[in-house]
């Protein structure tokens, strides 16, 4: 035991020796491998990185939340013709469905908003107080409608921060009086900021104004575009999409096996669905980036076959004063594994560096994958052994005296 530990260190200490001698074709060898695991490791770290934004981002859209509009699910849009959704539905799903937290019937249309001098093209929305709740919005800056500009449709707004800095800049909004369209609303409110979502979409362009006053000075009819609500909890999920869509059926009078004259969105189908889409992207991608791992082997490979010939006398020498075959195997193996060892180190400090800062340049959270990073300097370990096999198999089969004669 003692023997064998004492012809490992001798090893390593002679490999140590020969790569420290060839430094410049030591780093060159080894190239392939740090791009490899670094490429591995930077690809799945920015591929995770993009899941969690995306999942974040349907999160900000609202909580634990599902959407029905009019109109059957198709390749283009909803269909055209459906009856339209009421109050009397969003009033029917509060009563009946107990597993839901929250309602909230809107309505909305892109308009143009001006104030002063300033104009603005954006999405008004008309809204209860439950649409805070539902989209997990927060005001920022004075209050949600109240009672009376709920019921009585009084012309009130709130602004999202894009539309607040497009018509007011720097200026103070509250109490401030600008005209949606031909309607003059007095600003009571404005909201925290969300930003853009992965899609480049701007989740602060909007205004918010009571539904009732939408629909009375806008829309011109009492109709509900889409009702949003939110479950109490995400386990309650798949029973309260259930029991919406059967209780939809029923007010809707579609008899037993007539299709949907409606559609149930849910945030959290889309936002798995997207985030199994990253996912397949994120493991392609990693194992692209895995091939240049075997290239980087191949050039491993190469070089050791390159140096066994190069030491042939030197091999030689050590066969004939009592070397055996399987410690020149050994010697010429180890050089191999270590080489690949420091790519594999360079390559784990190369891809965790990139990902971070690709991730801030992205806008991506960086999370460290440690399996991910544990599996890519394995592999290159595997690949040092398997790749430096055939060369070291070649130099411990040299005949001793053909080696000696070698010039």
């Amino acid at each position: 035991m003692t023997q064998n530990l004492s012809m490992l260190g001798t090893t390593l200490v002679m490999a140590l020796r020969e790569i420290r001698r060839n430094v410049l074709r030591s780093v060159l060898t080894t190239l392939g491998i740090v791009i490899g695991v670094g490429a591995v490791i930077m690809l799945v770290t920015l591929g995770q990185g993009a899941t969690d934004r995306v999942t974040a981002d349907v999160a900000k859209m609202g909580v634990n939340m599902l959407t029905i509009v009019p109109g059957a699910e198709r390749r283009g849009g909803a269909s055209v013709g459906a009856t339209p959704l009421s109050m009397d539905d969003a009033r029917a799903i509060r009563q009946q469905l107990p597993a839901v937290a929250a309602v909230a019937p809107s309505s909305g249309r892109g308009m143009l908003v001006v104030f002063a001098n300033q104009n603005w093209s954006t999405t008004v929305t008309g809204c209860t107080n439950d649409y805070f709740t539902v989209r997990d919005l927060r005001i920022a800056t004075g209050r949600s409608f109240n009672d009376v500009e709920l019921q009585g449709g009084t012309p009130a707004c709130i602004l999202g921060p894009s539309v607040q800095k497009q018509l007011f800049g720097q200026q103070e909004p509250l109490d401030a009086t600008v005209r949606v369209g031909k309607l003059a609303c007095r600003v009571i409110g404005t909201t925290e900021p969300k930003g853009q979502n992965t899609f480049g979409m701007d989740q602060d362009d909007f205004i918010l104004l009571p539904l009732a006053t939408f629909q009375r000075r806008i829309q011109g009819s009492r109709d509900v575009g889409a009702i949003s609500l939110s479950a109490t909890s995400d386990g309650a999920m798949p029973k309260v999409k259930e029991q919406l869509s059967l209780l939809m059926r029923e007010r809707r009078k579609l008899a037993p096996g007539a299709p949907d004259d409606f559609s149930v969105r849910d945030m959290k189908e889309i936002s798995e669905t997207l985030s199994s889409v990253t996912g397949a992207l994120t493991a392609l991608l990693g194992a692209v980036a895995a091939v240049s791992l075997v290239v980087g082997g191949i050039g491993i490979m190469n070089i050791m076959l390159v140096s066994v010939t190069e030491r042939t006398r030197e091999i030689g020498i050590r066969l004939a004063i009592g070397a055996r075959a399987h410690e020149v195997l050994l010697q010429f193996l180890v050089e191999a594994v270590m080489l690949s060892l420091f790519g594999g180190v360079l390559g784990m400090v190369l891809g965790l560096g990139g990902s971070y800062a690709a991730g801030k340049a992205l806008r991506f959270p960086f999370r460290i994958m440690p399996e991910v990073v544990v599996i890519a300097f394995a592999f290159s370990f595997v690949v040092g052994v398997a790749f430096g096999f055939f060369p070291a198999r070649r130099a411990a089969r040299l005949n001793p005296i053909d080696a000696l004669r070698h010039e």
